[in-house]
């Protein structure tokens, strides 16, 4: 399809992606100085890892055939949300919200979308912190806002989420199915855990 081939070409042009090179670098920037501010207010680390990644076309195809969604240009800037993302890991869920909380408040920010799958998880046991944001890119005396998705979890969060990440692809299976229902048992468990090391953390902060 013609459309599917002009979809490739844009993933690929260097124009896209420098400009979505800077807005994870921007994005990187301003979570090392959220991380940096806390820090200096908390005496404790809050961001213990950050990764970032531009979605490959082969990715977006698959998402785009699955919302049954047209494979083109316009189409994918539209509706694909995290076609350019940000993932920062945390200890505590209470810094997951203070994190959010700083990125309201900054005027270089839109925020178009927040979906909260800590307190709302997803059917599987997904819990994960989503904003929908967009950042300023000024490239050859023009300013250009740029879509990007941050994800922000706690570490029992983000090795969850890698299991279920691997499962997606082996669902047909009858043992990836009770597979799934015992990872979601475990969700259950590391949002208990959460919960509980939160709550010793402010006890020792209380001491």
């Amino acid at each position: 399809m013609k459309e599917d081939i002009l979809l490739q070409e844009y993933l690929q042009n260097e124009d896209f992606i420098i400009k979505s090179e800077c807005a994870i670098s921007l994005l990187n920037t301003k979570l090392q100085i959220i991380d940096a501010d806390l820090g200096m207010r908390y005496h404790r680390k809050v961001i213990h890892s950050k990764t970032s990644r531009i979605k490959s076309y082969e990715s977006i195809k698959t998402k785009l055939k699955r919302k049954e969604l047209p494979e083109d240009v316009p189409t994918v800037l539209e509706k694909i949300n995290d076609l350019v993302g940000v993932r920062a890991v945390c200890t505590y869920t209470d810094d997951l919200y203070q994190i959010v909380k700083m990125l309201y408040d900054q005027q270089d920010v839109k925020v178009i979308k927040e979906k909260d799958y800590i307190k709302n998880p997803k059917k599987s046991g997904y819990r994960s912190l989503h904003l929908i944001l967009e950042i300023p890119i000024c490239l050859q005396g023009e300013t250009q806002w740029v879509k990007i998705e941050l994800q922000l979890r706690t570490a029992a969060m983000d090795y969850w989420a890698g299991l279920d990440y691997q499962l997606q692809y082996k669902k047909e299976n009858k043992e990836a199915r009770r597979i799934g229902e015992e990872l979601k048992e475990y969700a259950n468990a590391i949002e208990e855990i959460d919960r509980k090391v939160l709550e010793l953390r402010k006890r020792i902060e209380a001491i």
